[in-house]
């Protein structure tokens, strides 16, 4: 086995003078992080879902025949994780050997690997944690934060949190979550709506809008939870509040129905979370479906896709704020030419040595090499399962 992972370095490190080194080692780790509170939003009040207790991650590690190494994830919120990780088992042996700087080439590869179940979904977000430890480990060689690597538009982004205003927290909370998160040096406050009653929407927000004043900028989400005539009428409802967006007011693949709801009010409309592939995305820039639109890297494949949407999304002219991760978003949001948003969750917090600086509104880009993380204790405490191929040099 040995001789076979050494024989295949040696290969790649014959393939031309371009190339660099080779990768020998790669480690998969399934892990679960368990929430301190049930989240709620709009589908759980419907009976869509049932509320989230956990958060599963696959997290893949890379090491080469120089020594350079590279961490990157991907997640699942309630079912998915365990398809991720099986499907990374499935494909990671095509990386051996093979130069970790060809990203692009190694992305289409391990999509070919799997082709018969596409490219999107979790065969995509599977090969998006091998994808973000890649470009990690890029910028790491070439000592720079990863943001830099990419060539950084700014070295701090907006933020705005959106964990203190989920809806199973009664108002008195999330009154007070905003004041905490502002204290912290966060810039804006996003709150869940998507009551069955739209009264209770519309009751929260003035308390928040009045708890905030005017000047904080504030944002909702309600998770697709309204059909199209609701979606108007809230959305007329919400114009006096003063909002950055109004987040997912329908369901996600409504491209049409978004591209409406955008024309006819004066609130922007952010819209893309839950899309899983460029071309998903695609679609709602094609019908002008959203002001703000929102990809999650780990969900569309990577940063490698994240960057061909964030070209997709400058020509025309929209406003970028990356859903969730991020300690990932936040460097592609500091590439992307127009001023952005990333949105701030501390709950991935605990699996990582590092945090992110906040202050004066917005999240700053460290001067630490790749993403700037590297996996805590806690990380190997709740990991459940692993595996390797290769062997570490």
């Amino acid at each position: 086995m040995v001789t076979t992972i050494h024989t295949a370095a040696s290969a790649a490190l014959r393939q031309g003078e371009a190339t660099l080194d080779a990768i020998t080692w790669v480690r998969l780790s399934a892990v679960t992080l368990p929430l301190h509170t049930p989240i709620s939003d709009a589908k759980v009040l419907t009976g869509r879902q049932k509320p989230m207790t956990e958060v599963a991650f696959l997290f893949v590690e890379i090491e080469t025949a120089q020594g350079h190494q590279g961490v990157g994830f991907s997640y699942s919120k309630r079912a998915g994780g365990p398809a991720q990780y099986a499907h990374a088992r499935e494909i990671a042996d095509n990386l051996i050997g093979e130069d970790p700087s060809d990203i692009g080439r190694l992305w289409t590869k391990l999509v070919w690997a799997g082709a018969s179940v596409g490219r999107s979904g979790v065969a995509t977000q599977a090969i998006a944690a091998i994808d973000i430890a890649l470009w990690d480990l890029k910028a790491k060689r070439a000592g720079l934060p990863l943001a830099k690597l990419l060539g950084a538009h700014r070295d701090s982004v907006r933020c705005y949190n959106t964990s203190g205003g989920f809806l199973h927290n009664p108002v008195e909370q999330v009154l007070d979550n905003a004041t905490a998160s502002l204290s912290h040096g966060i810039g804006g406050i996003k709150i869940k709506v998507g009551h069955p009653d739209g009264k209770q929407d519309l009751a929260r927000l003035t308390a928040v809008r009045e708890h905030l004043g005017d000047d904080v900028p504030l944002m909702v989400d309600a998770n697709q939870q309204w059909d199209r005539p609701t979606a108007q009428r809230m959305g007329r409802a919400l114009e006096g509040f003063g909002l950055v967006w109004i987040e997912e007011p329908l369901d996600a693949y409504d491209a049409q129905g978004h591209a409406a709801l955008a024309a006819a009010l004066d609130t922007p409309i952010a819209t893309g979370e839950m899309l899983a592939s460029v071309a998903e995305h695609h679609e709602l820039i094609r019908h002008n479906a959203c002001d703000v639109i929102q990809p999650d890297a780990p969900r569309i494949g990577g940063i490698t896709q994240f960057l061909k949407l964030a070209a997709l999304a400058e020509h025309n002219n929209l406003q970028l704020a990356p859903h969730f991760a991020m300690e990932i978003h936040l460097h592609l949001a500091a590439a992307y030419p127009i001023e952005p948003w990333v949105e701030h969750f501390d709950w991935l917090e605990p699996l990582f040595d590092e945090r992110l600086a906040i202050s004066d509104g917005r999240m700053h880009v460290s001067s630490r090499p790749g993403l700037g993380i590297t996996l805590s204790e806690q990380t190997r405490a709740w990991t459940t399962a692993t595996h390797e191929v290769g062997k570490r040099p």
